[in-house]
C-alpha cells in the first residue's frame, strides 16, 4: 500500500468518525403530532395539526394525573409549537398563584432540580417523575411556566364548608371569582369528575371546589395573556378541568378568545365515538 493510499484512507476514516459525531449531536426529531378533529371527524399529523392550533391563544391540554401517556401528549404539543416558533408560555394547574417566584427561578435555571422538587411537591400531589420531561424541557426552551391555581387552604375550606364560608381576606385572594353552581355545571361535573373519590363530601361544595378552580385559572390566565399579548399559553390541567365546560367556558364568560381544547386519547373514555365538539376540539392521538 502507498503512502498517498494510506493518507488516503486515514482521511476518510477521521472524515467518517466526524460526521458521526455531528449526527449523534443533533437533537433527536420529534414525534409527528397526531390529532383527530372532532369537527370534519378526519385524522391530521404534523404539520397540519399544529397548523390547526395556531390560531387560538389558549390550548388547554387535558389529562388524567397519573397517566405518563397523556403527560407526553402534553409534551409533545408544546414541542410541535415550539419547533415552528409559536411563543408560548404553560399555565398549570399543579402550581398555585403563589408560587410562581419559584417556577421564574426555575425557568431561569437558578434552582436545581433537587431544591425545586420539594417545591413543586408542596404544590401538587403526584409524582414529580409523572411531569419532569415537561419542566425540564420548559426550563431548557426558557418557556415560562404560570402558576394559576388557588391556595389549599381556599380549597378545602369550599370543599368542606362552601364558598359562603370564606373570609374576606380570603375573597381577596379570588380576584373575580363567584361561585354559581348551576344545574348545567352540577350535571357535568357528575360526568367528568365521577370518578374522584370525594367521600362523604356534599356534592354541592364539591361542585363549588372544582367552580373556584375552574373560574381562578381562567382568570390567572387571561392576565397572563392580558400583560404578554404575543404569547399563546398552553394549559395543561385535569381533563375535567380542561373540557369546555370547565375552564374554557369562565374564560369565554370574561374574554372570549380564541381557545382551543385537545384531550388526550384514552381507551372508551377520550376517542372519537365517546366524544364530541361540546367536550372539546380535538384527541390526541397515541
Amino acid at each position: 500500500m502507498t503512502t498517498f493510499s494510506r493518507k488516503a484512507i486515514m482521511g476518510l476514516l477521521v472524515f467518517s468518525i466526524l460526521a458521526l459525531a455531528a449526527t449523534c449531536r443533533e437533537p433527536k426529531q420529534a414525534v409527528p403530532l397526531k390529532l383527530f378533529d372532532l369537527q370534519t371527524r378526519q385524522r391530521i399529523t404534523g404539520v397540519q395539526a399544529v397548523d390547526a392550533l395556531k390560531s387560538a391563544r389558549i390550548l388547554l391540554v387535558g389529562e388524567h394525573h397519573t397517566d405518563q401517556r397523556h403527560h407526553d401528549a402534553q409534551l409533545l404539543v408544546i414541542q410541535a409549537l415550539k419547533a415552528q416558533s409559536v411563543p408560548l408560555s404553560i399555565g398549570l394547574e399543579m402550581f398555585r398563584k403563589d408560587g410562581q417566584a419559584a417556577l421564574d427561578q426555575w425557568v431561569a435555571g437558578e434552582l436545581d432540580e433537587a431544591d425545586f422538587e420539594p417545591i413543586y411537591l408542596d404544590n401538587w400531589n403526584f409524582p414529580w417523575s409523572l411531569y419532569r420531561s415537561i419542566f425540564v424541557y420548559a426550563r431548557d426552551m426558557k418557556i415560562p411556566m404560570v402558576g394559576l391555581n388557588v391556595s389549599r387552604e381556599i380549597t378545602r375550606q369550599v370543599a368542606q364548608k362552601g364558598f359562603a364560608s370564606l373570609s374576606d381576606r380570603q375573597r381577596g385572594e379570588l380576584e373575580g371569582v363567584t361561585c354559581n353552581v348551576t344545574r348545567e355545571y352540577r350535571d357535568f361535573i357528575r360526568s367528568a369528575f365521577g370518578a374522584h373519590g370525594h367521600g362523604n363530601m356534599d356534592f354541592v361544595r364539591f361542585c363549588e371546589a372544582q367552580l373556584v378552580w375552574d373560574t381562578a385559572m381562567a382568570i390567572n390566565a387571561l392576565n397572563h395573556l392580558a400583560q404578554h399579548p404575543d404569547r399563546v399559553m398552553v394549559l395543561l390541567a385535569g381533563s375535567g378541568h380542561a373540557r369546555k365546560m370547565g375552564i374554557p367556558y369562565q374564560i369565554e364568560n370574561r374574554l372570549p378568545i380564541p381557545t382551543t381544547v385537545l384531550l388526550p386519547y384514552a381507551s372508551d373514555i377520550f376517542e372519537p365515538a365517546t366524544l364530541t365538539r361540546a367536550d372539546a376540539d380535538f384527541i390526541i392521538m397515541p
